[in-house]
């Protein structure tokens, strides 16, 4: 899964001491997505600190560049202010250009630990953006010095990181699985996913969202894995279990637009093996029940 960069290890520790130096890569995004280039090696890479310096249009104040993690030694940061290609004078975009995290992913040349880095840099990126100001009386916040939060200049609110719990389910009927297709966006085969409403636990959610989704009812729910997935600030939980009673399919399909049970040797795995939801697939087309 993305997540598995082993040897390589995440360090997400917040260290607010940490200065952006010169081989530091940064992360800048806007609208259309994050800026890359493809190198001479025919490699998707992330600008260094180095290369930007060199930029008029950048405000260059080690302030405006946010520590996020490192993953072993190399050390990554987010560009902090608001923009757009019309702030580059036309050096760097000689080389680099705006590209969506969607096309990143599907990148044969984009490495698993750049892909995790760069999905873990969206989530923070996320958030970032969205609390400049606070959501109790409106005024500007500013980054605690002591640990990964916002602080409100005015009122004092603490704002930390938002994730958001949601479930992956493998619906199991005998030697076949729910196999399902969202009615837009992610276009390839998934399962049955939803997230977590609030007062509800896991489990719960895994009975709500079949349910919702398939008007089916389950049983035997059993916990198998979990994975960060950035791209949308979540934490994702898959559980398998089994159809109970009626297996009959009522599909929602404002949710989705295919709903079926699936033989293990008919099942279509996804373009890449990143996600929890392809692992889980795979799992059972290969008869690792679970």
């Amino acid at each position: 899964m993305i997540q598995d960069i082993q040897p390589r290890k995440l360090r997400n520790e917040y260290d607010p001491n940490v200065k952006v130096s010169d081989e530091d890569f940064v992360f800048i995004f806007n609208d259309l997505g994050v800026l890359n280039k493809i190198n001479k090696a025919g490699n998707r890479i992330f600008p260094r600190y180095k290369e930007i310096t060199k930029e008029e249009g950048f405000n260059n104040d080690a302030e405006n560049y946010i520590y996020l993690f490192k993953i072993d030694d190399e050390k990554y940061f987010l560009y902090d202010e608001p923009f757009s290609e019309l702030d580059i004078s036309g050096g760097l975009l000689k080389e680099y250009a705006f590209t969506s995290v969607r096309d990143v992913r599907y990148d044969k040349d984009v490495s698993r630990e750049e892909f995790f880095a760069l999905s873990t840099a969206v989530h923070l990126n996320h958030w970032y953006t969205a609390n400049r100001y606070c959501g109790h009386c409106g005024s500007h916040t500013v980054k605690d010095t002591k640990e990964r939060a916002l602080k409100c200049t005015n009122c004092g609110n603490i704002i930390y990181p938002k994730i958001c719990p949601a479930v992956i389910v493998g619906v199991t009927n005998k030697d076949k699985i729910l196999i399902t297709k969202y009615a837009r966006g992610f276009a390839h085969y998934a399962l049955v996913a939803g997230f977590t409403e609030i007062g509800e636990t896991l489990e719960e959610t895994v009975q709500r969202e079949v349910m919702e989704e398939t008007g089916l009812l389950v049983k035997n729910i059993r916990y198998y894995k979990s994975q960060p997935w950035g791209v949308a600030d979540d934490l994702l939980a898959g559980f398998y279990c089994d159809v109970c009673g009626d297996d009959n399919i009522k599909m929602d399909e404002n949710e989705l637009k295919l709903a079926e049970w699936y033989k293990r040797e008919d099942i279509i795995l996804q373009p890449d093996d990143y996600s929890l939801t392809n692992e889980m697939m795979q799992e059972f087309k290969e008869g690792r029940d679970h």
